[in-house]
Formats: C-alpha cells, structure tokens, sequence
C-alpha cells in the first residue's frame, strides 16, 4: 500500500498537480530576525539574557510575522514595534502586544500594514529597519513614539531588516 500511495504523490509531482509557480515559491519565503538582551554600556550582546526570534516575509502585502520571546520577566506586557532613528523614535509602529507568561515565554503574532521598512525619514535608511522588544509601559502606540527609556528591559535587533510592502493585486 505504500508504495502505491508513493508512487501516486511522485506521478503527481511529475505530472504538476502538486506544483507551486516559481515565483509563487519565491515570495513565500520567510526571514528570520533574532532580538537580544544587550548591555546598554557597550551594546554587545547578553551572553544567556533574554532573546526572541521573529518570523517574517520580507515581500508582502501586510506586514506578516511571528515572534517568540525568552527569559523576559513574567507577567509584563511587551510591545514589538518598529523603531525609526533618531530618539524619541517618532513615527514607530506597534506591531503587537502581548503578555509574559510565568515561564518567561512570550508569543505575539500579526499582520499590519506598515508600508516598507526601514520608513524614508527613518536615519537608517536604506540599510534597514530596527525591531525591539519593549516595555509596553515605555511606549505610546497612539502618538508612535517612546516615552521611557529602560534598555535593559529590551530586546534588540542582532540584525536590521528589509521589508518591501507589495500593492494588492
């Protein structure tokens, strides 16, 4: 029976039932952004601290991402945002909230129109777009800026990311 149900799938495959256009396949591909606990004196990173990794596709209509976070402090409420230069972060987006449960763990997943990223009056631009971790606390979704400053609460971006937002078809 097996081998019948193998050889079906591989003449299907063969066939082109089962296959994904080119550039279908290219544009579903996801990126992945770790975001780290650093020490604000010097910015490297926290050997063992808290650490997060977010699912992303770097091509789409929305925004499109997962993220998971580690070893925060429990029972806080976290924002993920993106983070345009310079201080106070004026026009940053609030990408989700989500709360830290009594393990550390953190799960908030979204789609958002956010337009591309890094954003044109961002200081990082082109090179790329800064995501953190934050204190929900120390950010004003509403007025898209922060209003605290507590680093070592943070989780970082270990790199900057490209996002192109495509036009809805």
């Amino acid at each position: 029976m097996r081998k019948i149900v193998l050889a079906l799938v591989l003449a299907a495959l063969a066939v082109g039932f089962v296959s994904i256009p080119a550039a279908q396949a290219e544009k579903s591909r996801a990126a992945h952004l770790y975001l780290v606990e650093k020490d604000p004196s010097d910015w490297s990173v926290v050997p063992g601290g808290a650490w997060g990794k977010m699912r992303y596709r770097p091509e789409a209509t929305a925004f499109d991402f997962v993220f998971n976070g580690h070893k925060l402090q429990s029972r806080e409420s976290y924002t993920l945002l993106y983070y345009p230069d310079p201080w106070p972060g004026s026009g940053l987006i609030c990408l989700g909230v989500g709360m830290v449960d009594d393990e550390g763990d953190v799960h908030i997943m979204g789609k958002i129109a956010t337009g591309d990223l890094p954003a044109a009056a961002d200081e990082n631009y082109p090179t790329g777009a800064k995501i953190w971790l934050v204190s929900s606390a120390d950010v004003d979704c509403a007025g898209a800026t922060m209003v605290g400053w507590n680093p070592t609460q943070y989780l970082f971006e270990k790199n900057l990311i490209t996002y192109e937002a495509e036009e809805k078809k």
